[in-house]
């Protein structure tokens, strides 16, 4: 098999995937990768892919013994440049699934072997499930298959037309330094050691936070990137290590101008690169607590309803101990109607049961209302048949319903059953996928307690101002004080967050002593950013929006892994650079490190 062995190769005319009648009588040259190949003796009909699609070429042993007999020794995945001549498919033969599919390339005068292929691990052609440890260890095969090719086309649209938008409007694309100072942002540092200052180390970025706020105080007010971004956290299918944020900062804005801004950037990007129908616009908001309390998750899916409901009242003074006891030390019980599920057997309560044991609550009561009016609860020896109706119509419940409650503190209560809503917004199929659900939550609280130390640590970050009406808590009674944090939420992820930011040093400094640091320890931290907003900083805001996230809504994919070209794997392992790997001795020498590795278990 005669493969090109110079530097040049026929180049192609065309790709394979714009060819058509139009072009009907012209000779072409197609270069691409075989992805079919279909011998039937004196014909040989080959699908020749390239990211642009498919075309046909069909090889006439009559027409041309030698071309014939090359690609009688190719198969799948073989690089090939093949001249001829585009004709029209014979009556009947056409393909309206391909762009090219009423056309194909005949009287081959010329084929060239540009590359030969083993046997790939897996078929390109196939839609099936593959390994995703064979895939990401070939990624560079898998990326050649075409669900893969589309997610990554995705993305880069998505970048295109988020660029386009804020080009339009008088953005400044800024690129901020990829080594910097290690701060607390939530998340620990993945650390760059120095070999010019032995012992000290740069940061890879979680975000470039400090750095865009610094471009406002610089005058340049209207700021974006597209930041890469470094975050050494636990990973799971929807966080990654390192991803890449749309992060925008403008001066002299507040919530509403920031908000408005990113509901008509997400707005065009729906217009133009998805056919899913945009539920509501403009985007609903709700607070923090509303959110926690109504769907218990500040990252609820609104597609569907189930809404959580506070039946405290009507379980109040009925003489069960369990719930007697929850609210008379301040709890609640709250209830979550599945509609139509009834009949569900008690394997299946069981398994919601343990949805929500896993995020903190004691157990879950049910009441099943049958279609003819029955009831089945275990509860029925406490509450009587009436009680459980005064419960079920307190829910909201009706006949075929299932109620499912759980008796806990406020939170345990909202967030074990926001939990289970998830659940059975999928299991009861309540989920439309042709729509995208955008929703604001807002008013987030400025503080959190450290579940560690018990002190007070940043809700978000700790450059978020205070509500216009906190301003007096921030000094006086931090634990009460609201934030002017922003989160975007899509279909149930959060796919961006922002806030106005504290600009005054004071202010700044003040939210460092309410989280424990002292005067050297705020200096260290943040005393560039107090020292520049000593010079006059503007007041300021931003939000940063996750690129993969809403690539994976937009794709209809729930691994961020999908839109994501080379990705780590669930460990965070490159397995196809087989990264990270060990450091030679030498390396560490010049970097000062000794290795302490943790004895094996």
């Amino acid at each position: 098999m005669p493969l090109s062995r110079s530097g040049t190769w026929s180049r192609r005319t065309h790709t394979c995937g714009e060819l058509g009648m139009a072009n009907v009588g012209e000779s072409v040259v197609l270069n691409g990768w075989v992805h079919r190949r279909r011998d039937q003796g004196g014909l040989i009909f080959i699908d020749l892919r390239d990211r642009y699609g498919l075309t046909q070429v069909v090889i006439n042993r009559d027409e041309n013994s030698e071309a014939h007999a090359t690609v009688e020794q190719t198969r799948s995945e073989f690089v090939l440049s093949i001249g001829g001549v585009v004709r029209e498919r014979p009556s009947g033969t056409s393909n309206d699934e391909l762009s090219t599919g009423k056309i194909e390339v005949g009287i081959v005068t010329d084929v060239e072997v540009l590359s030969a292929s083993k046997p790939p691990p897996f078929e390109i052609t196939s839609e099936a499930d593959i390994d995703e440890t064979v895939r990401l260890t070939n990624r560079y095969l898998d990326l050649r298959r075409d669900r893969m090719r589309e997610l990554t086309e995705l993305r880069f649209n998505i970048t295109r037309v988020m660029r386009q938008f804020l080009w339009d409007r008088d953005f400044l694309e800024l690129e901020t330094p990829t080594l910097v100072k290690s701060t607390p942002e939530g998340a620990r540092d993945f650390v760059v050691p120095s070999r010019h200052y032995p012992g000290q180390a740069y940061a890879l970025p979680q975000s470039p936070q400090q750095l865009k706020q610094l471009l406002m105080v610089a005058g340049l007010d209207r700021y974006f990137q597209l930041a890469r971004c470094y975050r050494d956290e636990d990973l799971r299918a929807d966080r990654v290590a390192e991803f890449t944020q749309l992060d925008i900062e403008m001066a002299f804005v507040d919530r509403e101008d920031v908000m408005g801004l990113i509901e008509a950037l997400y707005l065009d990007i729906a217009a133009k690169l998805s056919s899913k129908r945009v539920l509501n616009n403009p985007f609903p908001r709700l607070s923090y607590a509303d959110a926690i309390d109504r769907y218990g998750s500040d990252k609820m899916d609104m597609r569907y309803g189930l809404e959580l409901m506070d039946v405290s009242n009507a379980v109040r003074g009925r003489g069960f101990r369990v719930f007697t006891e929850v609210l008379e030390n301040g709890g609640v019980v709250k209830a979550l109607v599945a509609p139509g599920a009834a009949s569900f057997s008690r394997r299946q309560i069981n398994e919601l049961e343990q949805i929500v044991k896993a995020n903190g609550a004691s157990g879950l009561a049910t009441i099943a209302l049958g279609n003819d009016g029955s009831i089945r609860s275990a509860l029925e020896r406490f509450f009587g048949a009436d009680g459980l109706k005064e419960i079920a119509q307190a829910s909201g419940a009706g006949d075929g319903d299932l109620v499912c409650m759980v008796a806990d503190t406020r939170e345990v209560a909202a967030t074990s059953l926001g939990e289970l809503r998830a659940h059975l917004g999928s299991q009861l199929d309540l989920i439309d996928p042709n729509v995208l659900s955008f929703v604001w939550v807002i008013d987030f609280p400025l503080f959190e307690r450290d579940t560690e130390t018990g002190g007070f640590t940043f809700s978000h970050n700790p450059f978020c101002s205070p509500a216009d009406d906190s301003f007096d808590l921030l000094y006086n009674d931090p634990a009460q004080a609201l934030s002017k944090q922003y989160d975007l939420v899509c279909n149930g992820h959060e796919i961006g967050g922002g806030s106005i930011r504290a600009h005054r040093a004071a202010d700044l400094r003040r939210i460092y002593e309410v989280m424990g640091y002292g005067p050297e320890a705020i200096d260290n931290e943040i005393g560039h950013m107090l020292e520049a907003f000593e010079y006059g900083a503007p007041p300021h805001g931003g939000i940063a929006m996750g690129l993969e996230r809403i690539a994976m809504i937009l794709g209809d994919t729930s691994n961020l892994r999908d839109v994501t070209v080379f990705p780590k794997n669930q460990a965070g392992i490159d397995l196809m650079l087989k990264a990270p790997s060990i450091l030679a001795a030498d390396q560490l020498d010049e970097l000062y490190l000794d290795v302490n590795l943790p004895a094996d278990d």
